[in-house]
């Protein structure tokens, strides 16, 4: 699948990435700046916070509960959309995703 991080510069980032593998792991593969992913995925920190795009949000679903209690720990201020990139994981029905990479 296709995906593509939006940068706070306004520049973009776009890579294809194999079913299963979680959007920070994708993130971290193609140096995608401000996607840190310091505990590896285990959702033990905030590091991977992104905001996924508007047009995507139904199609990524809600964060769970503890992910949900996780993102009031990001550095950048939570919002609409808010996610931790490792909760996400590529599959076909998100091919195109636009992920937003806040500033920090």
């Amino acid at each position: 699948m296709n995906v593509t991080w939006l940068l706070p510069d306004g520049s973009e980032i776009s890579a294809q990435v194999a079913e299963g593998v979680n959007m920070m792991e994708a993130a971290l593969a193609n140096t995608v700046p401000n996607v840190i992913g310091e505990c590896g995925g285990s959702l033990a920190c905030a590091t991977c916070h992104v905001y996924v795009h508007e047009a995507w949000r139904a199609e990524t679903g809600p964060a769970g509960e503890f992910e949900d209690a996780m993102l009031d720990a990001t550095e950048a201020e939570r919002g609409p959309g808010s996610r931790l990139s490792c909760q996400i994981l590529a599959s076909p029905a998100l091919d195109g995703l636009k992920l937003v990479v806040p500033a920090v």
